[in-house]
């Protein structure tokens, strides 16, 4: 997902596989070209505690991006210590609250993954339209 919860890459898999095991076909599955990362416009990776201990930062840094792990402990302790900062981590739970909104992925009843992952594309699809109307209306992102 980039900054404002539209998604770059989605990858399906069994409800008990836990996220650190997917993160190379994530990154891998990134469906827009990325531009080369300067000094300048670096790209970052925010992750959360679950990926401490494994050596992503090995498998991150090796397709350019800088790696953020924190915790959530530290980050509320952040925001108490300086009202200005943004958080950077839970982007996340906004495209989720999205792709909640389409009732037929709310649950999934399809058997086969490449129907269910069609319906992801699709709503990811229409997240992604949505953004861009907004973006070109000039409305603030909601």
């Amino acid at each position: 997902m980039d900054e404002r919860g539209i998604p770059l890459s989605i990858v399906v898999e069994a409800a008990n596989v836990h996220d650190v095991k997917l993160l190379e076909a994530t990154l891998d599955g990134v469906v827009i070209e990325r531009p080369e990362p300067t000094e300048e416009k670096p790209q970052n990776l925010c992750l959360d505690a679950g990926y401490t201990g494994e050596g992503h930062e090995k498998t991150v840094a090796a397709r350019g991006y800088i790696l953020h792990l924190k915790p959530r402990g530290e980050e509320a302790k952040e925001i108490e210590l300086n009202p200005d900062f943004k958080p950077r981590r839970w982007v996340v739970e906004v495209f989720h609250s999205w792709v909640n909104r389409f009732r037929k992925l709310l649950v999934r009843y399809e058997k086969k993954v490449r129907n269910f992952l069609g319906l992801l594309q699709f709503a990811c699809a229409i997240i992604t339209w949505r953004q861009i109307l907004w973006v070109h209306k000039g409305y603030i992102n909601p």
